[in-house]
Protein backbone atom coordinates (compact mmCIF):
# COMPACT_ATOMS: atom_id res chain seq x y z
CA UNK A 1 0.00 0.00 0.00
CA UNK A 2 3.56 -2.01 4.61
CA UNK A 3 10.05 -3.94 2.44
CA UNK A 4 15.20 5.69 -1.63
CA UNK A 5 16.42 8.24 -3.94
CA UNK A 6 14.92 6.74 -1.54
CA UNK A 7 13.37 3.23 -1.19
CA UNK A 8 10.32 5.05 -0.03
CA UNK A 9 7.69 5.06 -2.32
CA UNK A 10 7.19 2.90 -5.42
CA UNK A 11 9.31 0.71 -6.00
CA UNK A 12 9.15 -1.59 -8.96
CA UNK A 13 10.56 -5.14 -8.01
CA UNK A 14 11.70 -7.24 -11.09
CA UNK A 15 12.37 -10.75 -10.63
CA UNK A 16 15.46 -12.86 -11.41
CA UNK A 17 14.86 -15.97 -10.28
CA UNK A 18 17.42 -18.12 -8.82
CA UNK A 19 16.95 -21.89 -7.98
CA UNK A 20 19.79 -22.82 -6.41
CA UNK A 21 19.35 -23.54 -2.09
CA UNK A 22 15.55 -23.16 -3.05
CA UNK A 23 15.50 -19.42 -3.01
CA UNK A 24 15.66 -16.44 -5.63
CA UNK A 25 16.25 -12.75 -5.56
CA UNK A 26 14.39 -9.92 -6.77
CA UNK A 27 15.81 -5.94 -8.13
CA UNK A 28 14.35 -3.27 -5.68
CA UNK A 29 14.41 -0.23 -7.96
CA UNK A 30 13.78 2.93 -6.34
CA UNK A 31 10.46 4.92 -7.49
CA UNK A 32 12.70 8.11 -8.15
CA UNK A 33 15.05 6.45 -10.83
CA UNK A 34 15.38 6.07 -13.84
CA UNK A 35 15.10 2.89 -14.22
CA UNK A 36 11.59 3.20 -12.54
CA UNK A 37 8.03 3.97 -14.44
CA UNK A 38 7.57 6.99 -12.29
CA UNK A 39 10.64 8.69 -12.88
CA UNK A 40 9.91 12.53 -13.59
CA UNK A 41 12.36 14.55 -15.18
CA UNK A 42 10.62 17.59 -14.33
CA UNK A 43 11.25 17.57 -10.20
CA UNK A 44 15.15 17.92 -8.76
CA UNK A 45 16.68 15.27 -6.52
CA UNK A 46 15.73 17.69 -3.48
CA UNK A 47 11.98 18.10 -4.39
CA UNK A 48 11.28 13.82 -4.74
CA UNK A 49 13.50 13.48 -1.19
CA UNK A 50 10.82 16.01 0.69
CA UNK A 51 8.18 14.32 -1.52
CA UNK A 52 9.43 11.10 0.39
CA UNK A 53 9.33 12.90 3.49
CA UNK A 54 5.98 13.67 3.10
CA UNK A 55 4.77 9.99 1.96
CA UNK A 56 6.62 8.53 5.82
CA UNK A 57 4.26 10.95 7.80
CA UNK A 58 0.87 9.31 6.18
CA UNK A 59 1.93 6.03 5.81
CA UNK A 60 2.72 5.97 9.15
CA UNK A 61 -1.53 6.44 9.64
CA UNK A 62 -1.39 2.41 8.44
CA UNK A 63 0.50 1.28 11.90
CA UNK A 64 -1.97 3.03 13.97
CA UNK A 65 -4.45 0.62 15.51
CA UNK A 66 -7.81 1.47 14.63
CA UNK A 67 -10.91 1.70 17.26
CA UNK A 68 -12.64 -1.64 15.25
CA UNK A 69 -11.48 -4.70 14.62
CA UNK A 70 -10.90 -3.88 11.09
CA UNK A 71 -7.02 -3.18 10.78
CA UNK A 72 -7.33 -2.94 7.16
CA UNK A 73 -9.49 0.38 7.61
CA UNK A 74 -6.32 1.85 8.37
CA UNK A 75 -4.06 1.18 5.41
CA UNK A 76 -4.19 4.12 2.69
CA UNK A 77 -3.41 2.38 -0.47
CA UNK A 78 -1.45 5.84 -1.52
CA UNK A 79 1.25 5.34 0.83
CA UNK A 80 2.08 2.14 -0.74
CA UNK A 81 5.96 1.88 -1.62
CA UNK A 82 6.37 -0.91 -4.15
CA UNK A 83 5.79 -2.81 -7.26
CA UNK A 84 6.05 -6.58 -7.79
CA UNK A 85 6.62 -7.59 -11.31
CA UNK A 86 4.89 -11.24 -11.37
CA UNK A 87 2.82 -13.60 -13.37
CA UNK A 88 -0.33 -14.85 -12.18
CA UNK A 89 -2.35 -17.46 -14.26
CA UNK A 90 -1.56 -20.66 -16.55
CA UNK A 91 -0.62 -18.99 -19.26
CA UNK A 92 0.82 -16.22 -17.41
CA UNK A 93 -0.44 -12.75 -17.29
CA UNK A 94 1.91 -9.99 -16.03
CA UNK A 95 0.90 -7.82 -13.38
CA UNK A 96 2.18 -5.26 -11.32
CA UNK A 97 1.05 -5.35 -7.64
CA UNK A 98 2.26 -2.64 -4.80
CA UNK A 99 4.21 -4.54 -2.41
CA UNK A 100 3.59 -3.47 1.19
CA UNK A 101 5.17 -4.73 4.20
CA UNK A 102 2.74 -3.53 6.53
CA UNK A 103 -0.33 -5.32 5.12
CA UNK A 104 -0.97 -8.92 4.39
CA UNK A 105 -3.79 -9.40 1.53
CA UNK A 106 -2.48 -10.39 -2.47
CA UNK A 107 -5.02 -8.72 -4.67
CA UNK A 108 -5.56 -8.08 -7.97
CA UNK A 109 -7.89 -6.27 -10.43
CA UNK A 110 -9.79 -8.99 -12.11
CA UNK A 111 -12.53 -9.68 -14.85
CA UNK A 112 -15.67 -9.54 -15.18
CA UNK A 113 -14.98 -5.90 -13.41
CA UNK A 114 -17.82 -4.22 -12.45
CA UNK A 115 -15.69 -0.72 -11.42
CA UNK A 116 -11.92 -0.73 -11.66
CA UNK A 117 -9.58 2.03 -11.42
CA UNK A 118 -7.20 2.64 -14.71
CA UNK A 119 -4.47 0.11 -14.70
CA UNK A 120 -1.65 -0.19 -17.96
CA UNK A 121 -1.48 -3.62 -18.13
CA UNK A 122 -4.21 -5.86 -19.08
CA UNK A 123 -6.81 -7.14 -16.56
CA UNK A 124 -6.66 -10.41 -15.28
CA UNK A 125 -9.19 -13.36 -16.58
CA UNK A 126 -9.48 -15.88 -14.42
CA UNK A 127 -11.93 -17.27 -17.06
CA UNK A 128 -8.94 -17.97 -19.72
CA UNK A 129 -6.51 -19.77 -16.78
CA UNK A 130 -6.40 -23.43 -16.36
CA UNK A 131 -5.24 -23.26 -12.73
CA UNK A 132 -7.27 -20.51 -11.39
CA UNK A 133 -9.19 -21.88 -8.37
CA UNK A 134 -11.74 -20.20 -5.85
CA UNK A 135 -11.35 -20.69 -2.06
CA UNK A 136 -14.75 -22.25 -0.22
CA UNK A 137 -15.89 -19.63 2.13
CA UNK A 138 -15.52 -22.58 5.08
CA UNK A 139 -11.84 -22.83 4.45
CA UNK A 140 -8.63 -21.32 6.90
CA UNK A 141 -7.76 -18.72 4.55
CA UNK A 142 -11.04 -17.06 4.30
CA UNK A 143 -11.05 -17.23 8.00
CA UNK A 144 -8.13 -15.42 8.56
CA UNK A 145 -9.84 -12.04 6.72
CA UNK A 146 -11.02 -9.58 8.59
CA UNK A 147 -13.81 -8.92 6.27
CA UNK A 148 -15.76 -11.73 4.60
CA UNK A 149 -18.55 -13.50 3.35
CA UNK A 150 -20.16 -16.66 1.43
CA UNK A 151 -20.88 -16.75 -1.90
CA UNK A 152 -20.67 -14.67 -4.99
CA UNK A 153 -20.48 -11.23 -5.08
CA UNK A 154 -24.32 -9.61 -6.59
CA UNK A 155 -22.25 -7.95 -9.11
CA UNK A 156 -20.69 -10.21 -10.72
CA UNK A 157 -22.60 -12.45 -13.76
CA UNK A 158 -21.18 -15.27 -15.37
CA UNK A 159 -18.53 -15.56 -13.01
CA UNK A 160 -17.51 -17.35 -9.73
CA UNK A 161 -20.43 -19.42 -8.57
CA UNK A 162 -21.22 -21.23 -5.46
CA UNK A 163 -19.39 -21.78 -2.12
CA UNK A 164 -16.62 -18.20 -2.89
CA UNK A 165 -15.07 -16.70 -0.31
CA UNK A 166 -16.13 -12.88 -0.91
CA UNK A 167 -13.73 -10.66 1.08
CA UNK A 168 -13.81 -6.88 1.48
CA UNK A 169 -11.59 -4.24 2.09
CA UNK A 170 -12.26 -0.32 3.12
CA UNK A 171 -9.47 1.82 3.57
CA UNK A 172 -8.93 4.91 5.30
CA UNK A 173 -8.84 7.67 2.39
CA UNK A 174 -12.23 5.99 1.15
CA UNK A 175 -10.22 3.41 -1.39
CA UNK A 176 -11.71 -0.30 -1.23
CA UNK A 177 -11.01 -3.96 -3.26
CA UNK A 178 -14.01 -6.19 -2.86
CA UNK A 179 -14.32 -9.83 -4.66
CA UNK A 180 -13.34 -13.28 -4.78
CA UNK A 181 -10.82 -15.37 -2.52
CA UNK A 182 -8.84 -17.83 -5.03
CA UNK A 183 -5.82 -20.02 -5.49
CA UNK A 184 -3.31 -19.47 -8.68
CA UNK A 185 0.12 -20.19 -9.76
CA UNK A 186 2.53 -17.33 -9.77
CA UNK A 187 5.45 -17.14 -11.75
CA UNK A 188 8.44 -15.54 -11.39
CA UNK A 189 11.31 -15.41 -13.82
CA UNK A 190 13.63 -13.36 -16.54
CA UNK A 191 15.21 -13.54 -19.48
CA UNK A 192 18.54 -14.51 -18.14
CA UNK A 193 17.25 -17.47 -15.45
CA UNK A 194 14.23 -20.11 -15.73
CA UNK A 195 11.05 -18.99 -13.82
CA UNK A 196 9.74 -20.02 -10.18
CA UNK A 197 6.59 -21.07 -10.54
CA UNK A 198 4.65 -20.81 -6.56
CA UNK A 199 1.61 -23.14 -7.21
CA UNK A 200 -1.82 -22.73 -5.10
CA UNK A 201 -0.83 -19.14 -3.99
CA UNK A 202 -3.94 -17.61 -2.04
CA UNK A 203 -5.04 -14.02 -3.51
CA UNK A 204 -8.02 -11.96 -3.87
CA UNK A 205 -9.50 -11.50 -7.43
CA UNK A 206 -10.91 -7.95 -7.19
CA UNK A 207 -14.36 -6.99 -9.50
CA UNK A 208 -14.84 -3.94 -7.32
CA UNK A 209 -11.94 -1.36 -6.91
CA UNK A 210 -11.18 2.12 -6.25
CA UNK A 211 -9.33 4.96 -4.89
CA UNK A 212 -5.98 6.54 -5.16
CA UNK A 213 -4.54 3.91 -7.04
CA UNK A 214 -1.87 4.39 -9.83
CA UNK A 215 -2.43 3.19 -13.12
CA UNK A 216 0.56 1.30 -13.74
CA UNK A 217 -0.17 -0.83 -10.79
CA UNK A 218 -3.12 -3.79 -10.92
CA UNK A 219 -3.13 -4.71 -6.68
CA UNK A 220 -2.15 -5.18 -4.47
CA UNK A 221 0.79 -7.56 -3.19
CA UNK A 222 0.95 -8.28 1.09
CA UNK A 223 4.56 -8.50 2.22
CA UNK A 224 3.56 -8.42 6.15
CA UNK A 225 3.18 -11.20 8.57
CA UNK A 226 0.03 -12.00 8.70
CA UNK A 227 -0.82 -16.00 7.04
CA UNK A 228 -2.03 -14.40 3.96
CA UNK A 229 0.78 -12.14 3.23
CA UNK A 230 3.29 -13.08 0.00
CA UNK A 231 6.17 -14.02 2.58
CA UNK A 232 4.10 -16.29 4.76
CA UNK A 233 2.91 -18.13 1.92
CA UNK A 234 6.16 -18.81 0.52
CA UNK A 235 8.29 -22.53 2.25
CA UNK A 236 10.47 -21.19 5.02
CA UNK A 237 9.00 -17.88 5.55
CA UNK A 238 12.40 -15.85 5.53
CA UNK A 239 13.01 -12.85 3.01
CA UNK A 240 15.75 -9.72 3.34
CA UNK A 241 16.69 -7.27 1.63
CA UNK A 242 19.63 -4.29 1.02
CA UNK A 243 19.43 -1.09 0.21
CA UNK A 244 21.28 1.12 -2.00
CA UNK A 245 22.29 3.97 -0.83
CA UNK A 246 20.46 7.46 -1.98
CA UNK A 247 23.77 8.98 -3.19
CA UNK A 248 24.42 5.81 -5.14
CA UNK A 249 23.93 5.64 -8.99
CA UNK A 250 20.24 5.74 -10.08
CA UNK A 251 20.68 2.75 -12.14
CA UNK A 252 21.90 0.29 -9.37
CA UNK A 253 19.30 -1.75 -7.99
CA UNK A 254 18.57 -2.70 -4.76
CA UNK A 255 18.03 -6.40 -4.14
CA UNK A 256 15.20 -8.68 -2.06
CA UNK A 257 15.93 -12.36 -1.81
CA UNK A 258 13.32 -14.84 -0.22
CA UNK A 259 13.28 -18.46 0.90
CA UNK A 260 17.13 -19.89 1.51
CA UNK A 261 18.65 -17.14 -0.55
CA UNK A 262 17.92 -14.93 2.47
CA UNK A 263 19.33 -16.09 5.06
CA UNK A 264 22.09 -13.48 7.04
CA UNK A 265 24.56 -14.64 8.62
CA UNK A 266 28.28 -14.29 9.03
CA UNK A 267 30.81 -12.35 10.83
CA UNK A 268 29.33 -8.81 11.57
CA UNK A 269 25.31 -10.06 11.93
CA UNK A 270 23.58 -9.71 14.83
CA UNK A 271 19.99 -10.43 15.71
CA UNK A 272 17.19 -9.44 17.53
CA UNK A 273 13.20 -11.05 18.29
CA UNK A 274 10.52 -10.20 15.88
CA UNK A 275 8.05 -9.39 18.66
CA UNK A 276 4.20 -11.29 18.48
CA UNK A 277 1.90 -8.42 18.62
CA UNK A 278 -1.42 -7.93 17.40
CA UNK A 279 -1.98 -7.12 14.33
CA UNK A 280 0.37 -9.88 13.22
CA UNK A 281 0.86 -8.32 9.88
CA UNK A 282 3.29 -5.45 11.51
CA UNK A 283 6.91 -6.43 12.16
CA UNK A 284 7.50 -5.51 15.94
CA UNK A 285 10.89 -4.77 17.34
CA UNK A 286 12.14 -3.59 20.97
CA UNK A 287 14.51 -0.83 20.64
CA UNK A 288 15.74 -0.29 24.28
CA UNK A 289 18.02 2.59 23.81
CA UNK A 290 19.80 4.95 21.66
CA UNK A 291 23.48 6.40 21.67
CA UNK A 292 24.82 9.26 19.89
CA UNK A 293 28.52 9.01 20.19
CA UNK A 294 28.90 7.57 23.89
CA UNK A 295 26.12 9.15 25.22
CA UNK A 296 23.25 6.62 25.80
CA UNK A 297 19.44 7.85 25.86
CA UNK A 298 17.03 4.80 27.29
CA UNK A 299 14.02 4.30 25.09
CA UNK A 300 10.71 5.78 27.17
CA UNK A 301 7.42 7.69 26.02
CA UNK A 302 5.54 10.22 27.64
CA UNK A 303 1.89 9.69 29.58
CA UNK A 304 0.31 12.23 26.61
CA UNK A 305 1.82 10.22 23.85
CA UNK A 306 0.00 7.24 22.13
CA UNK A 307 3.15 5.64 20.84
CA UNK A 308 3.60 2.23 22.34
CA UNK A 309 5.57 2.36 25.45
CA UNK A 310 8.75 1.19 26.62
CA UNK A 311 8.26 -2.26 26.40
CA UNK A 312 8.82 -5.33 23.86
CA UNK A 313 7.63 -4.48 20.77
CA UNK A 314 7.74 -0.44 21.37
CA UNK A 315 9.01 0.28 17.33
CA UNK A 316 7.94 -1.04 14.03
CA UNK A 317 10.58 -2.10 11.37
CA UNK A 318 9.72 -0.69 8.16
CA UNK A 319 11.44 -0.63 4.40
CA UNK A 320 8.50 1.30 3.03
CA UNK A 321 8.58 4.44 5.52
CA UNK A 322 11.71 7.11 4.94
CA UNK A 323 12.14 8.77 7.94
CA UNK A 324 12.81 7.10 11.79
CA UNK A 325 9.55 8.21 14.11
CA UNK A 326 10.32 8.49 17.68
CA UNK A 327 8.41 9.22 20.37
CA UNK A 328 8.19 13.05 21.34
CA UNK A 329 10.18 12.75 25.20
CA UNK A 330 12.75 10.07 23.38
CA UNK A 331 13.29 11.86 20.33
CA UNK A 332 13.80 15.74 22.45
CA UNK A 333 17.14 14.05 24.57
CA UNK A 334 18.29 12.32 21.17
CA UNK A 335 18.12 15.74 19.49
CA UNK A 336 19.51 17.63 22.80
CA UNK A 337 22.61 15.31 22.22
CA UNK A 338 22.89 15.66 18.76
CA UNK A 339 23.26 19.45 19.11
CA UNK A 340 25.79 19.28 21.89
CA UNK A 341 27.83 16.87 19.63
CA UNK A 342 27.57 19.15 16.25
CA UNK A 343 28.76 22.60 17.01
CA UNK A 344 27.68 24.01 13.54
CA UNK A 345 25.11 26.73 12.39
CA UNK A 346 21.36 25.62 13.10
CA UNK A 347 18.91 26.20 10.58
CA UNK A 348 15.65 25.47 9.66
CA UNK A 349 13.75 22.85 7.17
CA UNK A 350 12.14 25.72 4.58
CA UNK A 351 9.53 22.39 3.94
CA UNK A 352 8.39 21.99 7.55
CA UNK A 353 9.24 18.50 7.97
CA UNK A 354 12.47 17.95 9.72
CA UNK A 355 13.36 19.21 12.94
CA UNK A 356 17.27 19.30 13.02
CA UNK A 357 19.27 20.89 10.02
CA UNK A 358 22.74 22.39 9.68
CA UNK A 359 23.46 25.06 7.29
CA UNK A 360 26.57 22.54 5.51
CA UNK A 361 28.30 22.99 1.40
CA UNK A 362 29.80 19.71 1.78
CA UNK A 363 29.57 16.29 2.94
CA UNK A 364 33.04 16.82 5.17
CA UNK A 365 32.26 20.39 7.03
CA UNK A 366 29.95 18.53 9.47
CA UNK A 367 31.38 15.17 11.88
CA UNK A 368 28.41 13.22 12.35
CA UNK A 369 28.33 11.00 15.55
CA UNK A 370 27.94 7.59 14.78
CA UNK A 371 24.17 6.50 15.89
CA UNK A 372 23.78 3.28 17.32
CA UNK A 373 20.75 1.86 18.01
CA UNK A 374 20.08 -0.64 20.80
CA UNK A 375 17.97 -3.13 19.93
CA UNK A 376 17.26 -6.38 22.17
CA UNK A 377 20.69 -8.24 21.58
CA UNK A 378 21.70 -6.54 18.89
CA UNK A 379 23.47 -2.97 18.30
CA UNK A 380 23.00 -1.88 14.77
CA UNK A 381 25.80 1.14 13.98
CA UNK A 382 24.11 3.84 11.55
CA UNK A 383 26.56 6.32 9.71
CA UNK A 384 25.91 9.42 8.50
CA UNK A 385 24.29 8.17 5.20
CA UNK A 386 21.89 6.44 7.59
CA UNK A 387 21.17 9.66 10.00
CA UNK A 388 21.36 12.54 7.47
CA UNK A 389 20.33 13.62 4.32
CA UNK A 390 21.42 16.52 1.91
CA UNK A 391 17.75 18.16 1.24
CA UNK A 392 18.88 21.84 0.25
CA UNK A 393 22.60 22.13 -1.52
CA UNK A 394 24.03 24.19 1.43
CA UNK A 395 21.62 22.09 4.24
CA UNK A 396 21.30 18.49 5.82
CA UNK A 397 18.95 17.74 8.20
CA UNK A 398 18.32 14.70 10.59
CA UNK A 399 16.36 11.72 9.43
CA UNK A 400 14.42 11.15 12.24
CA UNK A 401 11.13 12.69 13.59
CA UNK A 402 8.96 12.51 16.69
CA UNK A 403 5.64 10.97 15.87
CA UNK A 404 2.71 11.01 19.30
CA UNK A 405 1.05 7.90 17.57
CA UNK A 406 3.73 5.17 16.72
CA UNK A 407 7.34 4.41 16.41
CA UNK A 408 9.03 3.11 13.09
CA UNK A 409 12.84 2.17 11.99
CA UNK A 410 12.54 3.34 8.46
CA UNK A 411 14.05 2.86 5.08
CA UNK A 412 17.07 5.53 5.31
CA UNK A 413 18.19 4.13 8.38
CA UNK A 414 18.37 1.17 7.10
CA UNK A 415 20.97 1.61 4.02
CA UNK A 416 23.56 -0.19 3.10
CA UNK A 417 22.56 -3.26 5.72
CA UNK A 418 21.55 -6.45 4.71
CA UNK A 419 18.36 -6.64 6.54
CA UNK A 420 16.81 -10.50 7.08
CA UNK A 421 13.77 -11.32 8.55
CA UNK A 422 12.75 -15.02 9.93
CA UNK A 423 9.21 -15.50 10.22
CA UNK A 424 9.69 -19.27 11.83
CA UNK A 425 12.98 -18.37 13.72
CA UNK A 426 10.87 -14.87 14.71
CA UNK A 427 14.23 -12.75 14.22
CA UNK A 428 15.18 -9.95 11.96
CA UNK A 429 19.41 -9.60 11.45
CA UNK A 430 21.34 -6.84 10.54
CA UNK A 431 24.44 -7.17 8.78
CA UNK A 432 26.66 -4.11 7.33
CA UNK A 433 26.56 -4.28 3.86
CA UNK A 434 27.58 -2.60 0.60
CA UNK A 435 24.88 -2.87 -1.39
CA UNK A 436 25.88 -1.60 -4.64
CA UNK A 437 27.94 -4.69 -4.89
Amino acid sequence: MALAAIVACFILLSFSAEASYGGFTVDLIQRDSLLSPWYDSSTTHFDRLHNAFRRSISRAQRFIKPSTNTIQSKIVPSGGEYLMNISIGTPPVEVLGIADTGSDLIWTQCKPCKQCFNQNPPLFDPKRSSTYRTVPCQSNSCSNLEEASCGIPTSLVGADRGDTCVYSYRYGDRSFTRGSLAQETFTIGSASGQPVSLLKIIFGCGHENGGTFDESGSGLIGLGGGPLSFISQLNGGKFSYCLVPTSAKSSIASKISFGTAAIVSGKGAVSTPLVSKQPDTFYYLTLEAISVGEKRQSYKTSQSTKAVAASEGNIIIDSGTTLTLLPPGFYDEVISALEVAINVERVSDPKGVLSLCFRSKSDHDIDVPVITMHFSGADVKLNALNTFARVEDDMVCFTMIQSEDVAIFGNLAQMNFLVGYDLEERTVSFKPADCTQ
